[in-house]
Order: structure tokens, then C-alpha cells, then sequence
């Protein structure tokens, strides 16, 4: 009998935001988190219960149905979940396997790339700091540029640093990044450019 995994929702786009912005890609969006950012936009996936169990066969299929070999696991916290049997049927059809993750969870899967976005609401493992392809760091306030540093520190050589406004805060959060970035030109700025072209 196939794995299953509770899905919120699974859809073909183009990656917004990160080193793989204008990517096409196929998202799956797995339910169940216990972070609790309290700006969090996708609150609905907390609950793993709320979510049909689709087997892992499933998500492959419906996911090889469109050109792009390009599947993202998210959330939610997916790690949460045992994702080797999703990684290995994924990559066993021909897909690239990209995480995002809050890093709370020990690792399970393989990964092609890792986008790791660390919460102050819960620590990220120093596993996930070592795995990181993208160390992504969202902006609410001031402070969080200071934290930001501190969670770059953790970070690998080749880890690509990212800056990016919470959405909300985003008129607030941007000029501070851009000077930011300007002071360590090691950040680099990330843009959810998805919600700015309506993509869904």
C-alpha cells in the first residue's frame, strides 16, 4: 500500500519567490504545522487532520501531468511528515525535489535543493542550517534584520542569503532591506513576485 500524506492543495505555477523565482513548478503544499507565525498566510494548513490523506502514487501522477520536472514540497511544515517515500517516487520521475522548511523538524527525504526559512517561533535544528541551499529570512520588524545576522551565522559558505519583506509590512520593511543589503552584500532581496503579477 502507497504512503499518504494529508495535501491542503497541490497546483502548477511559477515559483515566486528565492534563487528559483520564474521557475515553473509543481507545488505540494502538505498539511500540519506547529510553528504558529502569527503572520502566517496559509493558517488553514495548520491542522494535518483538516487535509485528505492522498498517496504518495497520487501526488506523482497528478504532478507528472504537467511539462515542469520541478516539484516543491511545503506547507505547513512538511517535515513534519516522513517524506522519503514522496522524494524518492518524485525523483524516480525524472522531478528536481525543493523544500521549504522552517527547519523545527529533523530531516527526512532528499533534496535537491533546501529553502530554509528559520522562525523566531520556533528554533530550526542545526541539521537544517548544514542542509540549506537558501537561507530565507522574512521581515516583520526592525529586529529582525539583528536576528537575521545572527541565523546568517549558522548558515553555510555557499548558502545564498535571502531578505524578504513580510507582505503586509512590505511599504514599512523595504527601505530598511535595501539599506541593509546595501551595508552586507552578502543578503540578497527576495520578492513574493507571484503576488505581485496575481499569480496564484
Amino acid at each position: 500500500m502507497s504512503a499518504t500524506l494529508p495535501v491542503m492543495e497541490a497546483f502548477y505555477t511559477v515559483q515566486g519567490e528565492g534563487r528559483f523565482t520564474g521557475h515553473a513548478a509543481y507545488f505540494i503544499r502538505l498539511g500540519g504545522c506547529d510553528v504558529g507565525c502569527t503572520w502566517c498566510d496559509v493558517k488553514d494548513s495548520w491542522d494535518a487532520h483538516a487535509h485528505p490523506k492522498v498517496t504518495v502514487s497520487d501526488i506523482v501522477a497528478d504532478a507528472s501531468k504537467h511539462p515542469a520536472r520541478l516539484a516543491v514540497i511545503t506547507g505547513g511544515e512538511p517535515l513534519m511528515h516522513d517524506l522519503s517515500p514522496l522524494t524518492s517516487a518524485l525523483r524516480e520521475a525524472g522531478f528536481r525535489t525543493h523544500l521549504e522548511t522552517s527547519g523545527a523538524h529533523p530531516f527526512s527525504g532528499e533534496w535537491h535543493h533546501v529553502c530554509l526559512s528559520p522562525k523566531k517561533f520556533k528554533a530550526a535544528l542545526r541539521e537544517a542550517y548544514n542542509k540549506a541551499d537558501e537561507l530565507k529570512v522574512i521581515v516583520f520588524n526592525k529586529h529582525d534584520l539583528v536576528w537575521a545576522e545572527e541565523q546568517a551565522a549558522n548558515a553555510g559558505p555557499n548558502c545564498t542569503l535571502f531578505l524578504q519583506p513580510e507582505w503586509s509590512k512590505r511599504e514599512a520593511m523595504m527601505p530598511l532591506i535595501v539599506e541593509h543589503v546595501k551595508m552586507n552584500p552578502r543578503w540578497t532581496i527576495s520578492l513574493q513576485t507571484h503576488k505581485y503579477l496575481n499569480i496564484p
